[in-house]
């Protein structure tokens, strides 16, 4: 064979070589990514039924999340050493439009005594002084599902009780019931919802029918992967879940997980549409995201794991249970949608696929909305963040006038609430605090002399010392006052409802009058469940907030390479959060008119939205240092803005509208905590990355990125 002919025949051997050996590639590179489709298959199958059982592990009962160190946490503890049933009681309060026969209402008592859950005596019926209402204690069987019980009660009253009366289920049991009934749309209304918006949204922002299912199935996995999680904790007492939480990680996970894979999906179309196949466009836009969504997702997981320094369990609960959403977001945003774009390719877009582009020119911003945007802020950067600035700050001053102090328990449920017209009714008609008494833990040798000093304070109806049968005790009949470990038990009711602000005041009263005769007395209930827990909050908001925001500025530094320009982004995100709860507060008290807000709602609206805040200042930076790199910082921020807009700007209306979606929930921390964030992350997206950010980064030019190279650059 001559040497020409065996060139040739070399040629082709290796061109066949490589053909096989691409093909090989190829095929490797298809298994794996049906391999992780299919693991995250398996994942949501083995999730979604869990879903459904988070309700076996979950406890709404406030005390259970008061710090062991909480006067409450510790009387509570004395009182069940005292307790001589465990039944729940419920209040029923029948009310007539003019006096009522109290000898119908004896017959109505009669024929409860054959209730469904029904666990001990009634007590009553009591009449009230002006004959028009009679009052009953119903005791009902804790180890049953409250509502059921609480259900029956109110269906059997409906039945019985005389003409021209109305029958109302309060106290503890009424409470507990109606709140379980608002969380019932937690399961599946408060998901579909949120779903729906989003699949909306990236319908019309995409208009393709594959992309956005493609992107709700990465949130519905990582969802269904965090619930596992959520749920083995729980179950092994690990951690606390009540139902708040429970709604907070649906809507966190379907906006987080959502938000990364936008901003995967925009680098997958940029590389698609400079004509990379369906593999290397996958390939470049995973190595262009990667960092931005660990970064962003680093800032709101390491945000909610300091929550883990909460002295409230609630709180402290939030943070692992949060974070476990987080983290299977970024896990599935990094693997089971860049292999299942991989797999689609272009038609993952139809019918709208990406069409083929020139590259930029170094001097030229992308046409549409937000190259002019970029434009305007090139051309005016320094009057755009002084006026920017300036109005943010407006905003912050109605901060003042938020009232984070606590809302009365009556006001948890929005709506129509039976407890709560059941409170009214019995304030109108006996003492308020009848049902949920205060309780004093005393020293025995005292608690005869006490007892008439803690009758006489102002706002205590009726005080007796309680005798081993849980009734007063009463030394003329023979029944002495039970003695536990020398010590003994004063029941309070109080004039006021327990979850009003005049029974907190009275509270205090009752602390400093008995702690000043003894230092180890303790005073609990729940009067002193609600105060305590609103004070451990408010201590926590003060502990927190320092922490997260170290903890996220350490982060950004990395990231950036910076220090100045970290700094600058966590104070324009902080403005952005004074705004949105000066906003807040006034459309609280001004159109809502909600009495209140929980304690917890500054903590975990600064959680929310300085983390999720910082990520679309994340998205925004991370480009514009990639761009500065190459074109330099005056026109590596306009291509930023002008490149980042679309897509942050999609994911900020994604993770508003999920948040929103928390309003459907009649439990007034939901939409109070739903409102501020999806204005917020507004307010985020719209105005501070869009115009304050880049306008003080164009206005301070390279320096911003001191002390690295870059900031030496011009």
């Amino acid at each position: 064979m001559n040497k020409p002919a065996a060139e040739t025949t070399a040629h082709n051997g290796r061109h066949r070589a490589g053909r096989i050996q691409g093909k090989g590639a190829a095929v490797i590179r298809a298994l794996i990514a049906v391999l992780l489709v299919a693991l995250w298959l398996g994942v949501s199958a083995a999730g979604g039924p869990t879903f459904g059982k988070l309700s076996d592990v979950q406890t709404n009962d406030q005390a259970a999340f008061l710090p062991a160190t909480a006067e409450a946490t510790r009387a509570l503890e004395w009182q069940e050493k005292f307790r001589t049933s465990d039944a729940i009681p419920a209040v029923v309060v029948i009310v007539g439009e003019s006096e009522i026969d109290q000898k119908k209402i004896a017959q109505v008592t009669e024929s409860l005594k054959d209730l469904k859950g029904l666990d001990g005596e009634i007590a009553g019926p009591f009449a009230s002084e002006d004959g028009r209402a009679a009052q009953l204690l119903v005791p009902l069987d804790s180890s049953a599902e409250a509502d059921a019980a609480v259900e029956d009660l109110r269906a059997e009253l409906s039945e019985r009780i005389p003409e021209g009366t109305r029958a109302y289920v309060t106290g503890p049991a009424g409470f507990s019931a109606d709140l379980v009934e608002a969380f019932g749309g937690i399961d599946g209304v408060l998901l579909g919802v949120a779903l729906g918006a989003v699949f909306l949204i990236l319908l019309l922002v995409y208009r393709s029918v594959l992309l956005p299912v493609t992107v709700l199935f990465t949130a519905v996995a990582a969802l269904c992967a965090a619930i596992l999680v959520v749920y083995f904790m729980a179950k092994e007492g690990w951690i606390r879940l009540d139902g708040q939480s429970q709604g907070i990680l649906s809507i966190l996970v379907i906006g987080a997980a959502t938000d990364y894979s936008l901003l995967f999906v925009a680098r997958h179309k940029e590389a698609l549409a400079l004509g990379q196949d369906r593999w290397e466009a996958a390939t470049t836009a995973w190595k262009r995201s990667v960092e931005p969504i660990l970064a962003s997702g680093g800032t709101v997981t390491v945000g909610l794991l300091c929550l883990l320094f909460s002295d409230l369990n609630s709180n402290k609960a939030l943070g692992p249970i949060g974070a476990s959403g987080i983290i299977f977001s970024i896990i599935a945003a990094l693997t089971f949608l860049p292999a299942a774009l991989a797999l689609l390719g272009r038609r993952a877009y139809w019918p709208f696929m990406p069409k083929l582009e020139e590259p930029l020119a170094p001097e030229e911003l992308p046409t549409g909305l937000w190259g002019r945007i970029a434009g305007f802020v090139g051309r005016h950067p320094r009057p755009i963040w002084v006026l920017t600035a300036l109005v943010l700050a407006a905003g912050a001053l109605g901060m003042t006038q938020l009232k984070a102090a606590g809302v009365p328990q009556s006001e948890l449920v929005l709506g129509q609430s039976d407890s709560r017209d059941g409170q009214i009714a019995l304030g109108e008609h006996f003492p308020a605090g009848t049902g949920s008494p205060v309780f004093a833990i005393v020293d025995e040798s005292a608690a005869t002399d006490l007892l008439p000093q803690v009758e006489a304070v102002n706002g205590v109806s009726s005080a007796y010392l309680q005798a081993e049968d849980g009734g007063p005790a009463m030394a003329q009949a023979g029944r002495d006052p039970q003695v536990v470990e020398g010590r003994a038990l004063i029941s309070i009711t109080l004039n006021d409802a327990a979850d009003s602000d005049a029974a907190k005041s009275t509270l205090i009263d009752l602390r400093d009058l008995l702690h000043e005769q003894d230092a180890d007395s303790l005073v609990g209930g729940t009067t002193a469940t609600l105060s305590d827990t609103a004070t451990t909050a408010q201590a926590d908001l003060v502990k927190i907030i320092p922490l997260i925001l170290g903890a996220i500025l350490v982060i950004l530094m990395l990231l950036l390479r910076s220090i100045l320009a970290p700094v600058l982004l966590v104070a324009t995100t902080l403005l952005s959060y004074g705004t949105a709860m000066g906003v807040s507060a006034w459309v609280f008290n001004g159109i809502f008119n909600f009495v209140g807000a929980d304690p917890s709602v500054p903590l975990f609206g600064f959680v929310f939205l300085v983390a999720l805040g910082v990520d679309y200042n994340i998205f925004l930076m991370t480009r514009v240092r990639e761009e500065s790199l190459v074109h330099g910082t005056p026109a590596g921020v306009l291509r930023g803005l002008a490149v980042t807009g679309g897509v942050i700007t999609s994911a900020g209306v994604v993770l508003a509208a999920t948040f929103a979606a928390l309003g459907i929930i009649p439990i007034m921390f939901l939409v109070q905590l739903g409102f501020i964030v999806a204005f917020g992350v507004l307010l985020d997206t719209l105005v501070v990355r869009s115009l304050l950010v880049p306008a003080l980064v164009r206005d301070i030019g390279p320096k911003v990125w001191w002390p690295s190279k870059l900031g030496r650059t011009k």
